[in-house]
């Protein structure tokens, strides 16, 4: 049965998904090793199966490194507890494009397991979306 996630864990989860989205963090692979759980898996915006820990974390320092991306806006969390070490976040995160189009709304989730005493991330999915209506 779920149950209430605790203000301090929905607080730390959200400052550790939001880490995430930090150009600083994506190119430095040791933070992002911090972060995600051996075993990781994504399934991308774009349609990717991303199932190689260490292959992602190369290509987020890769990436960044090329072409800084724009500053993520993330809103409308939600947390599920899922068992009494995991919760479920979801939320919506806005990148603002170039060249005048309009941003890019992205529904995502993740699920963060407290590992060894300290949280890291299992999974993540990122659906895009329209903008809300």
């Amino acid at each position: 049965m779920a149950t209430e996630v605790p203000l301090r864990e929905r607080e730390e989860i959200r400052m550790l998904e939001e880490k995430l989205h930090r150009p600083e963090i994506r190119r430095s692979p040791e933070a992002v090793a911090e972060l995600l759980a051996e075993g990781f898996v994504e399934f991308g915006s774009s349609g990717t199966i991303y199932n190689d820990r260490d292959e992602l974390i190369a290509r987020l320092a890769e990436e960044t490194a090329d072409k800084p991306s724009a500053l993520v806006t993330a809103c409308d969390y939600a947390f599920r507890s899922i068992s009494p070490d995991a919760v479920l976040v979801t939320y919506r995160a806005i990148r603002p494009l170039k060249d005048g189009k309009p941003p890019r709304h992205v529904l995502r989730s993740s699920i963060w397991q407290r590992i060894d005493g300290r949280w890291q991330m299992i999974f993540h999915q990122g659906t895009v979306t329209a903008p809300p209506a």
